[in-house]
């Protein structure tokens, strides 16, 4: 099957360096997806513009593709889902939730001459990152590429119902699925609390498991693409 893997925040297709071949033994066609102004240079990109990157990536597939979303990027595989439900096979969502409507995309921290700089490790100590050593850390913070403002502060439009019936996975890293269930339950969640096909992965890793768990993380993912 063909599988769409986009990053979260700061992050572009390379952090799934250590997924792709695994999911490629497995008997999958991985793409790792760069997208506008996390990686080209382009720091006027829009969250429109990522959301495009995305869609042309699932039209361009041969076959329907299961889309993979990341952290923030989870609400750019929801929001494939909601532009090509007819053409997305599945999505799979690693340590996050998608936003709803009306929403900003990722307005989390400061923003600084256009763009939102990767804040250092402090707000992500504890669970998010407690399997992280030094040396995966320095990487990540030397290699982090601010994200443009518009595309952070972007405003989430969904607007096809037909997205709840599109299967979701939710893999859970940093959080149990336990954890996940009292969430959706709670209604803190709402687009994951009204999809129709819901599954969940646990994973024992912190918030980037593409880095500490790269082969049990395409496992997961495989075993995904097989149910889709």
């Amino acid at each position: 099957m063909d599988i769409l893997l986009i990053a979260g925040l700061w992050l572009d297709g390379s952090a799934w360096d250590g997924v792709v071949p695994a999911l490629e033994e497995l008997g999958h066609r991985p793409v790792a997806l760069t997208l506008p102004g996390q990686g080209d240079g382009a720091a006027s990109a829009t969250l429109e513009d990522q959301a495009a990157a995305v869609l042309a990536a699932v039209d361009a597939a041969p076959e329907k593709p299961m889309v993979v979303g990341h952290s923030a990027a989870c609400t750019l595989a929801w929001l494939a889902a909601d532009s090509r439900p007819e053409r997305v096979a599945k999505v799979a969502l690693v340590g996050g939730f998608p936003s709803t409507d009306g929403q900003p995309y990722a307005d989390f921290f400061e923003t600084k001459d256009g763009v939102m700089p990767f804040p250092g490790w402090g707000p992500f100590e504890g669970p998010d990152s407690a399997d992280l050593d030094e040396e995966t850390r320095s990487r990540f913070a030397s290699a982090a590429i601010p994200v443009p403002e518009r595309v952070a502060k972007g405003t989430v439009r969904l607007k096809d119902e037909r997205r709840f019936d599109v299967p979701m996975l939710l893999v859970c890293p940093e959080f149990t699925p336990t954890q996940a269930r009292d969430w959706i339950d709670a209604g803190d969640v709402p687009e994951v609390t009204r999809t129709r096909h819901l599954d969940f992965a646990d994973i024992d890793s912190g918030h980037w498991p593409m880095f500490t768990k790269p082969v049990e993380l395409a496992r997961l993912l495989a075993a995904a693409a097989a149910d889709a």
